[in-house]
């Protein structure tokens, strides 16, 4: 399947059915090949368990930045894209943004004096919401918009937050690691929920 200008994309009904048997897709860098992860363990990020620092916090009480959600979703993916090794394809790119285009996918972006300085995007679908990356250009921006759409996902009784691999970055916000067995079992109840992110 390919997109207006060309570019061959990943059909809406096959990525979400992979998300919700959970399954994520990222592009060899290289050869631009799509390949299908199902990790052992599992990274989520507990929905209570949110760690925001003393500088953080200060920030976000001051009002150092500003965040919207869903207004400038291709940005924030591109900008996700712009790192020396990236799994973010220019597929990957147009396959989100259709899925953008239909309401399962959401951006959180963050602003200093009307510029784009941070952000994350990711899918969402029942009470599971999927973080696919996020990028920052000022100190704690991403911080930011995360700590901006776990409030936002506590308001909508969301259940999960999944992070895909665990990094030093993830676990110093609070992130943990789950069996996939576990994992797979939060996954049926969220993906069932009636909630939604809007």
């Amino acid at each position: 399947m390919t997109n207006d200008i060309g570019i061959k994309i990943i059909p809406a009904y096959e990525l979400l059915a992979a998300y919700k048997c959970g399954m994520f897709p990222m592009a060899n860098e290289k050869t631009g090949k799509i390949n299908w992860y199902e990790p052992e363990k599992r990274a989520i990020l507990p929905l209570y368990g949110l760690r925001i620092s003393r500088n953080l916090n200060r920030r976000i009480k001051h009002k150092t930045y500003s965040v919207t959600f869903d207004k400038s979703f291709r940005e924030v993916i591109t900008n996700c894209s712009k790192r020396t090794t990236t799994w973010i394809s220019d597929e990957i790119i147009e396959s989100y943004q259709n899925l953008f285009s239909l309401g399962y996918v959401h951006s959180v972006e963050t602003w200093k004096r009307k510029k784009l300085v941070g952000g994350l995007y990711g899918v969402s679908i029942g009470g599971a919401f999927f973080g696919e990356s996020m990028f920052s250009v000022e100190v704690d921006a991403s911080k930011v918009a995360l700590v901006k759409l776990v409030e936002h996902l506590n308001k909508k009784n969301f259940i999960l937050v999944d992070c895909q691999f665990m990094t030093s970055h993830l676990k110093s916000l609070g992130a943990i690691d789950i069996p996939k067995t576990e994992y797979l079992t939060l996954l049926s109840r969220a993906i069932n929920l009636s909630t939604n992110f809007n």
